[in-house]
């Protein structure tokens, strides 16, 4: 089986079009954009910690927003032209499964990063106290 025969029976098709075709969920659409319960957000691919909750920010935006990854070893960031446009795109390291986009408007009292993440790139594991 290829690595895209094993990604199209692991992921939905929508979770496909956005994590393996760098595609984007509709603005306001996505689970995890009003989520505010603590833990952590995981690769929807291979599982990867890759954002906290206490890194999240309302950005108001429509996707759920990070001023920082868990780590600097779980993100890669490449260049993205797409669309007309010209913007960093953020994946995650282990996998290549695409995220969205980092800009640098976040929070200035923290990082002034803006990790624009797809809820259906995601999973969420809530912290044992919640």
């Amino acid at each position: 089986m290829s690595d895209d025969e094993q990604w199209r029976s692991k992921l939905t098709a929508e979770e496909y079009r956005v994590c393996r075709e760098k595609g984007t969920e509709p603005p306001f659409s996505g689970e995890y954009n009003d989520n505010h319960q603590s833990g952590r957000y995981l690769c929807k691919c291979c599982g990867e910690a890759l954002f906290d909750s206490s890194d999240k920010f309302d950005s108001g935006s429509g996707w759920p927003s990070f001023d920082r990854p868990a780590s600097g070893e779980v993100i890669r960031e490449e260049e993205d032209v797409s669309h007309g446009m010209r913007r960093v795109e953020v994946m995650c390291d282990r996998c290549g499964c695409h995220l969205g986009h980092v800009f640098e408007d976040g929070p200035r009292e923290s990082t002034g990063m803006r990790y624009c993440i797809n809820s259906l790139s995601l999973d969420f594991e809530a912290s044992a106290d919640e």
